[in-house]
């Protein structure tokens, strides 16, 4: 990926309309979008089905980016939250492929890695948290993301991204059983 100076240029002409800007902007950033959704999704096909929904959004919405953070941080947050939908949608989507049988609530051991199973496990928890606490652990704790760059793509202060945070925390440890 290209220097993080760069990509805030190529991001700030593709917000004022450069259909230019925007084609190189999204080919730049699709091998770290790509990764990141594969850190959520744990299958190849998901992440790349997640990434796409996440460039697709970056190209609707890139008037959206105010420069309040920098544009690496402003993308993890909409990589985030199209990861996390795409699960969301591909969940009900095989439900219906399903015929309305119920799906187990663990995954098969058999057919599934013990990293990606913990990572279905870890969504499903995301699911039963209110949105905005969910979004601050996947920032912090799946995306990497320090206190700061949160506080800033949030707009609130450090204190309450560490407050959202350890509620977060430990709802999502509740939902996982492991308190």
């Amino acid at each position: 990926m290209p220097d993080a100076d760069s990509i805030d240029a190529l991001a700030r002409s593709a917000a004022r309309g450069d259909p230019a800007a925007l084609n190189a902007l999204l080919v730049a950033v699709r091998p770290e979008v790509l990764r990141l959704c594969a850190r959520f999704l744990p299958n190849r096909e998901d992440a790349e089905e997640a990434c796409q929904d996440t460039l697709l959004a970056l190209a609707k919405g890139i008037t959206r980016f105010e420069g309040r953070s920098s544009f690496r941080t402003w993308l993890h947050r909409l990589t985030a939250n199209r990861a996390r939908s795409t699960y969301r949608t591909l969940r009900r989507r095989c439900r219906l492929e399903a015929g309305g049988v119920p799906l187990p609530d663990q995954p098969d051991p058999r057919r599934t890695s013990v990293v990606a199973g913990t990572r279905l496990d870890l969504l499903d928890a995301f699911d039963a948290v209110r949105p905005d606490l969910a979004e601050v652990v996947a920032l912090r704790d799946v995306l990497g993301l320090s206190y700061p760059e949160i506080a800033a793509l949030l707009d609130v202060p450090v204190g309450t991204v560490k407050s959202r945070l350890h509620s977060a925390r430990h709802q999502v440890r509740q939902r996982l059983g492991s308190e």
